[in-house]
């Protein structure tokens, strides 16, 4: 069977492929699935991967797969894991953050100010796959991000390096680096002046030298031999797709439960009213990602937070027994309990951590109200993708719950009722991410089917 493009996500815990005819054409169609565990414990993604092109053969009943171009997206191995290092955390070290962030970042590390050498020993054992070098506004300070880049141009660090900090600096951090053959690239400023965030520049240099250094799974070089078009990692594919959709049906937010970690995405201005109270900017596209949240690798993780004995009586199950045999993907009426329950609790977590809130503080003028952290309570949609919650059989009830969180009227988040549901039916949401980069008018096309809309 010849098939147009085929997209490959490769997981922490499963690889799935999305097939797709017409792309370019009047017509583009998504025509199957496949999938298969992911097999870097096996010392070879590529085993997955095939496992799932078979696996889509099956499904299509068809003799044999043909393609003519492979996309990839990958949060194997750990997925991107960065270290950001900056001038002041609640500024430069902070824009950062939500740069490598919302390219789908991992971040393991953050410093604020001169680095010291036990920070170059603790960069060392992180063993990021890329550093973001920031500091100060353009034509601000310049010295610490100098020292810093001077320090990691002589420490045993092979990552690749993005400067993206006072643009005074760019041409002589960029001759530190060359001059030790460590790749460096430079881009605008995330943090140009006072309270003003500039990270879409970052956000695409990340996807960049992520395509053309950072694929580290065992296996992965040989996955690259068959993808002829764009890898980058999963989660900056989801945010691909959801600023795509943003622009065509308004201010949405997209959670994502996976095996190890859960995700949140929003992509909205806020309001003027929030805007006015709040303490520090905010991007407009931002992503969290909560590595404690995970419906399978860090499910115990997910129990302990309820509690064992309160989610035995309140499923009426031996949680311990449950958990002698579960699996990635459940297999018995106990264990689709369970993790209906977890995905639940992952994603009141998760939607809580993302949201900003009103405070109260008082001073001598009596009290103030004052806003911190994400404005989202000019959200109309909750878009719902990943394995969880595009498959369990209770899924609406499950984000219905999610949406209406916001109980005390406290969080920067919408009231009860008011948030339209949306799922990523064809679970192909980060594939049309990463499709977008060539095809954005499929893209938009073929996410609106999935998700139900016109």
């Amino acid at each position: 069977m010849k098939i147009d493009i085929l997209v490959a996500e490769i997981g922490s815990t499963t690889t799935l492929v999305n097939a797709f005819n017409g792309i370019g054409t009047d017509n583009p169609c998504f025509i199957g699935q496949g999938c298969a565990p992911t097999s870097v414990l096996d010392g070879d993604v590529l085993i997955g991967l095939n496992g799932a092109v078979e696996a889509l053969r099956q499904n299509l009943g068809a003799d044999k797969i043909d393609y003519g171009t492979m996309f990839a997206t990958s949060s194997a191995a750990g997925g991107l894991r960065m270290c950001v290092h900056g001038l002041v955390y609640d500024m430069t070290v902070r824009a950062a953050e939500e740069a490598a962030l919302g390219a789908g970042a991992i971040v393991r590390m953050a410093t604020a100010g001169k680095l010291k050498s036990y920070d170059i020993s603790d960069i060392e054992a992180e063993n990021p796959n890329i550093i973001l070098l920031a500091g100060g506004t353009d034509y601000g300070e310049r010295e610490t991000a100098l020292h810093n880049a001077e320090l990691l141009s002589k420490a045993n660090i092979a990552a690749p390096v993005i400067y993206a900090g006072n643009v005074q600096n760019q041409r002589m951090i960029q001759s530190m680096f060359d001059s030790r053959g460590i790749p460096c690239y430079c881009t605008e400023n995330v943090y140009p002046k006072l309270d003003m965030l500039n990270i879409e520049p970052a956000r695409r240099i990340i996807h960049r030298v992520f395509e053309a250094h950072i694929i580290k799974a065992p296996g992965m070089e040989r996955v690259k031999t068959m993808v002829t078009g764009n890898i980058i990692p999963t989660p900056g594919a989801v945010m691909e797709a959801a600023q795509l959709l943003s622009e065509a049906i308004g201010d949405l937010a997209v959670i994502d439960i996976g095996g190890a970690t859960t995700d949140v995405h929003s992509v909205t201005e806020g309001s003027a009213e929030i805007a006015a109270l709040l303490t520090a900017p905010e991007p407009v596209a931002k992503r969290t990602v909560e590595g404690d949240l995970g419906m399978y690798v860090n499910a115990r993780t997910l129990i302990d937070k309820i509690g064992t004995e309160r989610l035995g009586r309140e499923l009426s199950l031996d949680i311990d027994e449950v958990m002698k045999n579960y699996r990635p993907v459940p297999d018995t009426d106990e264990q689709f309990r369970l993790t209906e329950r977890l995905c639940l609790e992952a994603g009141l977590v998760a939607i809580n951590r993302h949201c900003g809130a009103l405070r109260y503080i008082y001073g001598p003028g009596g009290r103030q109200t004052i806003a911190e952290g994400k404005d989202l309570s000019q959200l109309k949609w909750l878009l719902a993708t990943g394995g969880a919650l595009t498959r369990l059989p209770s899924r609406r009830r499950i984000l219905r719950n999610i949406a209406d969180c916001n109980k005390n009227g406290m969080m920067l988040f919408p009231k009860t009722g008011e948030l339209e549901l949306l799922f990523d039916n064809d679970y192909i949401m980060a594939s049309l991410g990463v499709l977008s980069k060539r095809y954005p008018d499929d893209a938009l096309l073929l996410l609106k089917k999935s998700v139900g809309l016109k």
